[in-house]
């Protein structure tokens, strides 16, 4: 079954609210149990912040993956969901959440759009991220100025300056080394927060790197083609048709916070069955809290399928919990 759209309005069996993991595989247990779903994220892309701060490094503790790249890992679970057909709403925001007579619930989009589906499920991570940003950067953004780097071979051959001291900044610039003509990393202190032995393979790598440096401004007509850098007293002026801002992001619960539903430190509590203290409403992945959780990828995936399978159940009395082995499936999903 698929989502059906009309106008600015999208109805679907299940509502899943974020793109990230979690999200992503929540949909695809609900396509294998025969249920349609839409998909919201505030991200123009899928993969929450998976997708938009560590694309390219690698992940070890999803199962069945010696290590994974964040990209790929999203690239895996969007071909998974695939032949289910979700409805994706990216570049939304899930705004509010209000009962439904006909269907269960409407998600308000903060565009005007909305959302009716029988079950939601929040997925949402840590919540709505917003990445910090230099007010000289602002004109260049979209422009040459962005905050993380999708895909390592748009920047093949250019000039790149990364500003930060953490360890994506550190771990774009080894990853870029490569790939770029040259890659500059531009700190403002003397000291990096990155992993120790990634900050050693920095300075030992043709990366340049500027301390006790700041970004002042940016030049170029079109788009981005020069940077200038303060470094003390002194100016210096850099090439780049690229500058990446790795200075973190800041995270809020944003809309979610006033949609009703029990928190506890910022974080939704379930029960086990991944339940709210709203009917039909699931949480999973970070957003969610219970005793004794781990907060871990492969852990996220398990709670997504315990919300899908028990959603089927909800929304269709008498079907069975447990969606029975995927080995025996057939081109029938389970019910």
């Amino acid at each position: 079954m698929e989502a059906t759209v009309v106008g600015a309005e999208a109805s679907a069996d299940v509502a899943v609210v974020g793109a990230g993991p979690a999200g992503l595989y929540a949909a695809y247990c609900a396509g294998f149990r025969g249920l349609s779903s839409a998909i919201v994220d505030a991200l123009p892309e899928p993969g929450g912040q998976m997708a938009a701060l560590y694309p390219e490094k690698k992940i070890y503790d999803v199962g069945g993956h010696v290590a994974v790249r964040g990209r790929e890992l999203v690239d895996n679970l969007t071909a998974q969901v695939a032949p289910f057909n979700p409805h994706y709403l990216l570049g939304r925001t899930a705004a509010s959440l209000t009962p439904d007579d006909g269907a269960g619930w409407a998600i308000g989009l903060q565009d005007g759009g909305r959302v009716r589906a029988g079950v939601v499920v929040i997925a949402a991570g840590l919540g709505r991220s917003v990445p910090r940003a230099l007010p000289c950067l602002r004109p260049y953004e979209g422009r040459g100025v962005a905050h993380h780097v999708p895909r390592l071979d748009e920047h093949r051959d250019r000039d790149v300056v990364i500003v930060g001291g953490g360890d994506s900044a550190v771990d774009w610039a080894l990853a870029l080394a490569s790939i770029a003509r040259s890659v500059t990393v531009v700190h403002r202190r003397s000291a990096f927060r990155a992993h120790e032995y990634s900050v050693k393979q920095m300075y030992a790598a043709d990366i340049r790197v500027l301390t006790d440096a700041q970004v002042t401004a940016c030049k170029g007509v079109k788009g981005l083609e020069e940077v200038c850098v303060r470094i003390g007293e002194e100016e210096v002026m850099l090439p780049a048709q690229a500058l990446v801002t790795a200075l973190g992001f800041i995270t809020s619960l944003g809309p979610i916070a006033d949609w009703g539903l029990q928190m506890e430190n910022r974080q939704i509590t379930v029960d086990r069955g991944m339940r709210t203290n709203l009917p039909k409403v699931y949480a999973v992945g970070d957003i969610c809290t219970y005793e004794g959780r781990v907060p871990l990828i492969s852990v996220g995936f398990g709670e997504a399928a315990t919300a899908a399978n028990h959603a089927a159940v909800e929304l269709r009395p008498g079907s069975r919990l447990a969606p029975g082995h995927s080995t025996d499936r057939d081109a029938t999903p389970l019910s």
